[in-house]
């Protein structure tokens, strides 16, 4: 059985001199633009040099195969634009986190999301890989939000924190992938102060 593109051994750093981080972001967005535009199987290192305009060989040094170029912009996009916000209000935290991410969504990411998304039931490593990272960190921000607004009282004990976090994610990811209507302020609060509050508030 082939080793896994994302194994540990295949993320070991090269010999040689020290990578540029700058190129590599390039190199990622490259990747991005091409999938928006084509998908994810018809996504050839070849397209992403030319994007880029780097040598193929450039890439080859940094990842293994287009699966691993994948799995590793999911997990830098997932760090660089999930951060958690922390105004002091579950209602401010809530409309912070779901705009930036209805914003990040509605960019080219969420183009190349769409293409990302249709794949994964024939890519199992690569539905693993998005899972756990991109997935994993959009929920964990939620969840996070959630447990401090109940450790400052403003929500019941025994709210369901589970449903709320998938609620909330869904919510944006059903406009994206199926309406098509826009991820806009608007939608955002209905969704925040119709749906999530009145599910883990406290009732009179």
């Amino acid at each position: 059985m082939a080793t896994p593109a994302f194994s540990e051994e295949s993320r070991s750093p090269q010999r040689g001199r020290p990578r540029d981080a700058s190129r590599d972001d390039a190199l990622r967005q490259a990747a991005l633009e091409v999938m928006a535009e084509v998908g994810y199987r018809a996504l050839t290192m070849d397209a992403v040099a030319a994007r880029a305009r780097a040598g193929k060989a450039t890439i080859y040094r940094r990842w293994e195969s287009k699966l691993d170029l994948v799995i590793d912009t999911c997990t830098q996009l997932a760090s660089q634009n999930l951060a958690a916000p922390d105004t002091g209000s579950l209602a401010e935290d809530l409309r912070e986190f779901l705009s930036s991410f209805a914003a990040f969504l509605s960019g080219p990411i969420g183009k190349a999301a769409q293409a990302l998304v249709g794949e994964l039931p024939h890519e199992p490593e690569l539905a693993t890989a998005f899972r756990e990272t991109f997935l994993i960190s959009q929920r964990d921000v939620l969840r996070g939000i959630l447990e401090h607004a109940l450790e400052r009282g403003e929500i019941r004990p025994h709210a369901p924190l589970g449903l709320t976090v998938e609620l909330a994610g869904a919510a944006l990811i059903y406009r994206l992938m199926l309406t098509g209507d826009p991820l806009d302020q608007p939608f955002v609060d209905k969704v925040v102060d119709q749906v999530l509050l009145p599910l883990v508030g406290k009732q009179n």
